[in-house]
């Protein structure tokens, strides 16, 4: 695995690829944002240590990032067969902050809603 030092710290380059959305990242200029949320993604113990500075985050566009959060969620459910616990504590993650920063998690909201759908089509 190919890692990146970024201000004194190793993130994972497939971390940093998924959390920007673009395959070949310039690591020059990934914003702070991002590099927190890719050590909560890299190291999943180091989440319970980084919830007051995720929360405190100043986020631009928080639309936006939320794609960020969404592409973890996704490629974690896509590779969950290849290493069900580290892709596990990494959807995990994703979900925590996703309900940290905005409330709710919207893949779950969805998948409950169509649980209740069916709920009430067969009762």
């Amino acid at each position: 695995m190919d890692h990146v030092n970024i201000k004194g710290k190793k993130y994972l380059l497939n971390t940093l690829k998924l959390l920007t959305g673009n395959k070949e990242p310039d690591t020059g200029s990934i914003p702070d944002t991002i590099l927190i949320i890719a050590q909560a993604i890299d190291e999943p113990d180091e989440l319970p240590y980084l919830i007051e500075t995720i929360k405190s985050m100043k986020i631009e566009d928080m639309d936006r990032f939320r794609f960020v959060l969404f592409r973890v969620q996704i490629d974690s459910q896509l590779h969950m067969n290849e290493d069900l616990m580290s892709y596990q504590k990494r959807l995990f993650v994703s979900q925590v902050i996703e309900k940290l920063l905005y409330e709710e998690v919207f893949f779950a909201e969805a998948k409950e809603e169509e649980e209740d759908e069916e709920e009430e089509r067969d009762g």
